[in-house]
């Protein structure tokens, strides 16, 4: 007989056979649903324009501000440490007062934050933007899954999970098309791509404030005021069932952060400093890391889809595990060769594998959290991940300095 470990990756059968078949409730969904989850897509597809802005110009913003790259990337590791700040004031506000206007604050923050980052002149000024910009981001990730998945049947969930996620994976591709054609071709050069995210975010706000608020959150707000709960009561009720949550569930934080810390070194230390990879080890130029690096994504984009897609079959946890397995296979082809074209083949297999695994992630967290925190509980296990795992790209940086010292 199977330990249980290996038995629990394997969703019951009674589970899966009650579920209707997915083009059926997938036509069955209405407009509202359809547009909520396009506006949380939106979201983060707008985190990732914003946040990879800065790993796709590593070497102009190196040349800018004459430090090394090492240092340049001091600006990521304070964005993703800072994350988890944003992670706990967004998504508390979200789960105490809806999913809408939270949101559309934190957009216009966003948006706000990275148009100023396409402004300054000196290194330290970049560098206190884009911590600012790492709190505004942090409140993303939480908002976005919630605003996307909640409102959808539990059947649709998975491919919507695997879905939502490649939101990351499409911003990082449109913020590469536009390192590649409109960086070069206009006199400010990489702050054009930092001004066009910024517009990007402040259209997404938009969109988010034309929809209705959450009905989950709705219905769960119209019980309260049944039970004539007022604001100061809701502020005390909430403190408490925070505190309540945290005795009762404190093994499943620790699990979520963990598996969060494990999943964010995965992706960031795969993608960040990738283009810069490229260049620097490879010999790549700078047009050509920038096309492997947009065949990656659409890699990033298959994966997550197929591997949300399947999840809803063979369960979450099976799914990530596969698709773990695959980005060890992966691996070698990944960075033993030197041409462009294995170097982009094994550029799309790991990110094929990577964004499979991270596709589940977005369903996988919300369905563990507890019911009263789906805003504020995935947000922050995801950036407390992403504050651990946050020095990834200065420790690539050094290695990759490290290795021009011993083999130049």
């Amino acid at each position: 007989m199977a330990p249980p470990f290996l038995t629990n990756l394997v969703p019951r059968k009674e589970q899966r056979a009650q579920a209707r078949p997915l083009l059926e409730v997938l036509l069955s969904l209405t407009w509202v649903q359809w547009a909520l989850f396009f506006s949380g897509w939106l979201a983060w597809s707008c985190d990732a324009i914003d946040f990879f802005s800065v790993s796709l110009v590593l070497t102009r913003l190196r040349d800018q501000f004459k430090e090394s790259t090492h240092t340049i990337t001091t600006a990521i590791t304070l964005t993703l440490l800072f994350r988890s700040v944003g992670a706990v004031i967004f998504g508390i506000l979200s789960d105490r007062f809806g999913r809408k206007w939270p949101m559309v604050a934190n957009l216009v923050i966003v948006a706000i934050l990275q148009l100023g980052g396409g402004f300054v002149n000196t290194f330290s000024q970049f560098l206190a933007c884009r911590s600012l910009f790492g709190i505004g981001m942090g409140g993303i990730w939480g908002l976005a899954a919630s605003t996307a998945l909640e409102n959808l049947p539990v059947e649709a969930r998975g491919l919507a999970s695997g879905v939502l996620q490649q939101g990351y994976a499409v911003g990082y591709l449109f913020a590469a098309c536009m390192n590649l054609r409109l960086v070069p071709e206009t006199a400010p050069t990489w702050r054009s791509l930092f001004w066009t995210g910024a517009g990007i975010s402040l259209f997404a706000a938009i969109i988010r404030a034309l929809l209705p608020e959450s009905e989950v959150f709705l219905r769960a707000k119209a019980i309260e005021k049944s039970k004539g709960t007022t604001t100061g009561k809701k502020t005390r009720v909430f403190l408490k069932e925070s505190g309540e949550m945290l005795k009762r569930h404190w093994i499943l934080c620790i699990y979520a952060v963990l598996l969060m810390t494990g999943f964010n070194f995965l992706s960031h230390g795969s993608q960040d400093l990738y283009p810069t990879y490229l260049q620097q080890s490879k010999g790549l130029s700078a047009n050509d890391a920038t096309v492997a690096t947009i065949i990656g994504n659409c890699g990033a984009i298959a994966g997550g889809t197929a591997a949300g897609y399947v999840s809803q079959y063979i369960g979450r946890r099976l799914t990530i595990v596969i698709f773990v397995c695959l980005i060890g296979a992966f691996i070698p082809l990944w960075i033993l060769p030197s041409t462009f074209s294995s170097l982009a083949a094994g550029a799309f297999c790991i990110q094929f594998g990577v964004q499979g695994a991270w596709g589940v992630i977005p369903i996988q967290l919300s369905e563990m959290s507890p019911p009263a925190f789906r805003a504020t509980f995935p947000g922050v296990a995801y950036q407390l991940g992403n504050m651990v795992s946050s020095a990834a790209s200065q420790i690539e940086a050094s290695a990759l300095f490290l290795k021009f010292i011993f083999h130049p």
